[in-house]
This record gives structure tokens, C-alpha cells and sequence, in this order.
């Protein structure tokens, strides 16, 4: 062996392992027969910004989002024809994902652009009051 990790049959590979990591296992955020997206998510002192890479959509009609009970869903489809002297090939596909907004995020005010194969979304985040609240007591 001298050295060398031998793989199972059927075994995911160390990149695959971290590709689940960086992406969530297969699966865990899409709908079933679809494709899941690539994001990146960062919590700012205003808002939640989700950026999602979506290359050669058509934003205006390809792209749909919704949020439903504090989850913000992502669905996109793609279709491409890549026309050659010999043959057409297409390639297509619907892509989703879908993440927990954070405590408090306003997704009836979220907003949306789309610019170089990357989609940018932001959903305001109202900042929490810290202190403390007096309640008070009414007789009756």
C-alpha cells in the first residue's frame, strides 16, 4: 500500500466530502429531480444577503422567489442550445434552493438583482433592541 488511501467502490472521494460541506448533502435543500444552486450568505448589520450563481438565465422570466413562513425559496430553469456544423446539443434544467430567513428578516421587503451570472438578494433584518422593556400592568 505504501502510503496510499484506497477507495471503496461507491464511496464519495475527499473532494466530494467537501463539496457536501461547502454546499449542504445532497439533496438537503432541493426539491427531488431537481438541481441545487452554489450560494454564499452573509448576515449584515441591516440585512441577510444571499448571493446565488446562476449563469445564462434569462432573470425576468427564468428566476422565481417566494418566501413562505420565513423560508426564502430559489427557483431557476435554464435551457441552452449549443448549435455545431454536425449537431444541437441542449442542455437544461431547473435549479432551487432553499434557506431559513433569520429571526426577524422582513422577506415582504426583500429585493433582488441580477448582474454578471450572480443573482443578489437582500431581505431587511431590523436591528434588535437591546435593554430592557418595562410592561405595563393594567388593573380591572
Amino acid at each position: 500500500m505504501s502510503g496510499m488511501i484506497e477507495r471503496l467502490p461507491g464511496w464519495p472521494t475527499l473532494p466530494d466530502l467537501f463539496g457536501w460541506v461547502e454546499g449542504g448533502f445532497p439533496a438537503a435543500h432541493t426539491v427531488p429531480g431537481t438541481h441545487g444552486i452554489r450560494i454564499e450568505e452573509q448576515l449584515t448589520d441591516e440585512a441577510y444577503v444571499l448571493r446565488a450563481e446562476l449563469p445564462g438565465i434569462d432573470p425576468a422570466k427564468d428566476v422565481e422567489i417566494t418566501v413562505t413562513d420565513g423560508v426564502l425559496t430559489l427557483r431557476a430553469e435554464r435551457t441552452e442550445e449549443t448549435e455545431d456544423k454536425h449537431r444541437t446539443e441542449f442542455r437544461y434544467g431547473t435549479f432551487t434552493r432553499s434557506v431559513r430567513l433569520p429571526s426577524g428578516a422582513k422577506g415582504e421587503e426583500a429585493t433582488a438583482e441580477y448582474g454578471d451570472g450572480v443573482l443578489t438578494i437582500k431581505v431587511p433584518v431590523p436591528e434588535k433592541k437591546e435593554g430592557t422593556t418595562t410592561i405595563p400592568v393594567r388593573h380591572g
